[in-house]
């Protein structure tokens, strides 16, 4: 009976790391599969707009494989790449708000008018999940950016406490502090929502 291939999927990022910092292309590839889409859905929750979101995840990784010999391994691959990510899409945040911007739609901001990225879904869902996610969408846009960088590698990336500490550099403590006040937060402006929409 022949050998099954191994395949880059199941090595761990650690020996990938290894091999993409050997010059091994296929490695840097399979490390690049397997976290653009937490990287992207990370800047867009950032950033609430695709095409930045989609720079974010670009500059994010040249940036991450450029520097993979600074990579000490005391964190996993995951949450330093998700640091620089989130790093990043602050910068961008601050540079897009530096530029004099064009308002569309009704002004507010709001990002009713911005794909949502495309998760494989059922349409089904339709206008209920829809209206759902313009809500949160408006409620994140309204926390602090300390705030939703931190709910966001909680509740999108899925990050445990401890990773997101190191991710943004801070204590546990106040990574619970601040997951624990973007919830409250969350939930009174979805709240409020909800009730407006039925005034």
């Amino acid at each position: 009976m022949p050998e099954a291939p191994t395949t880059a999927v199941a090595m761990p990022d650690e020996l990938l790391v290894s091999r993409a910092r050997s010059g091994d292309q296929a490695a840097s590839a399979e490390l690049f599969r397997r976290h653009r889409d937490g990287a992207y859905r990370l800047a867009y929750r950032q950033l609430g707009n695709e095409h930045d979101a989609l720079d974010v995840v670009q500059e994010s990784m040249i940036k991450a494989f450029g520097a993979l010999s600074d990579f000490d391994g005391r964190s996993g691959f995951r949450t330093w790449l998700m640091r620089i990510v989130v790093n990043t899409a602050l910068d961008w945040g601050r540079r897009r708000n530096r530029r004099a911007t064009l308002q569309l739609g009704d002004g507010t901001g709001a990002s009713a008018d911005i794909p949502e990225p495309a998760d494989g879904d059922d349409p089904a869902h339709g206008l209920q999940r829809e209206d759902l996610r313009r809500a949160l969408d408006r409620a994140l846009d309204r926390l602090t950016p300390a705030l939703r960088s931190t709910f966001v590698l909680f509740a999108e990336s899925g990050l445990s406490y401890k990773e997101i500490a190191e991710a943004l550099g801070i204590p546990v403590g106040t990574v619970m502090s601040r997951i624990h006040s973007a919830r409250e937060k969350l939930q009174a402006d979805l709240d409020w929502d909800r009730l407006s929409d039925m005034l």
